[in-house]
């Protein structure tokens, strides 16, 4: 089913990730990427056309030993905006923020998918998949000060958590958190994997929020590249987080949102 694009959507970012394994170096021990160096700039002359702007983040300084599954080089479609690829060894993310649809990040996804094929020498072979991730990062404004975020939780995001009140009895303590960092995990099935909640206080253009996230994992595996199989993945997960997101927020803060 389709889901009607909200007016004013909680999106804060998307983000898709592959990590893919990397090899134990003999001289060190350490592990890295044989094939990095030579993938930045396979990766580049794929994407310029669409994302032209080419950013070496300050990660890009710390050697390849140490670096692994850190993004150390960026490619956005415009300066300072979104949506952008980014690379590092061992992984490659593809990044969206306001203007994201799940149309066209799909079609991203595919094609980035196809071009870490293409250029990655002997992919079949030598591109072993570790992990797939597809991750929402969603925030609406919240005043810590005056509401209770307990309350709002389970009124407007259907999770209900409880601290006794007698813990707050005859101390002093005002039982409104000054902050709180709250992570669940489950087992899925479809796609294979877990999926993660998470809720935290943050900010979002300056103000106090509430923040969650919504994250699908792959189980830690070391398979082949399959870009049948990815696309299933990623398929699988986002019909998931999509079902949890308006099951969470159905109700009156979807009418806030829509």
């Amino acid at each position: 089913m389709k889901r009607k694009i909200l007016k004013n959507k909680p999106l804060v970012e998307a983000i898709f990730e592959i990590r893919w394994k990397l090899l134990k170096e003999l001289r060190t021990g350490l592990k890295v990427d044989p094939n990095y160096k030579l993938l930045i700039g396979r990766i580049y002359d794929k994407v310029k056309e669409e994302y032209p702007c080419y950013e070496q983040l300050p990660t890009a300084s710390m050697p390849d030993e140490i670096a692994g599954y850190i993004v150390q080089h960026r490619f956005r479609k415009d300066e300072d905006n979104w949506p952008l690829i980014q690379i590092g060894p061992g992984i490659i993310t593809l990044n969206d923020t306001e203007g994201y649809t799940w149309e066209d990040f799909e079609r991203r996804i595919r094609h980035l998918v196809d071009i870490l094929q293409e250029v990655y020498p002997d992919s079949q072979n030598n591109l072993k998949i570790t992990q797939l991730i597809l991750r929402y990062i969603d925030a609406v404004d919240f005043d810590y000060q005056n509401e209770d975020i307990f309350r709002f939780l389970k009124e407007k995001l259907k999770v209900y958590v409880q601290i006794d009140k007698r813990l707050f009895s005859n101390t002093g303590v005002n039982r409104l958190p000054h902050n709180f960092d709250l992570s669940f995990s489950f087992s899925s099935t479809e796609p294979k994997g877990a999926i993660l909640l998470r809720f935290l206080r943050g900010k979002r253009k300056d103000k106090d929020a509430l923040m969650w996230e919504t994250i699908v994992q792959s189980n830690d595996d070391d398979i082949s590249f399959n870009r049948e199989k990815i696309i299933s993945w990623v398929s699988k997960a986002h019909i998931l987080t999509d079902d949890w997101f308006f099951k969470m927020i159905e109700g009156e803060l979807l009418g806030r949102l829509e």
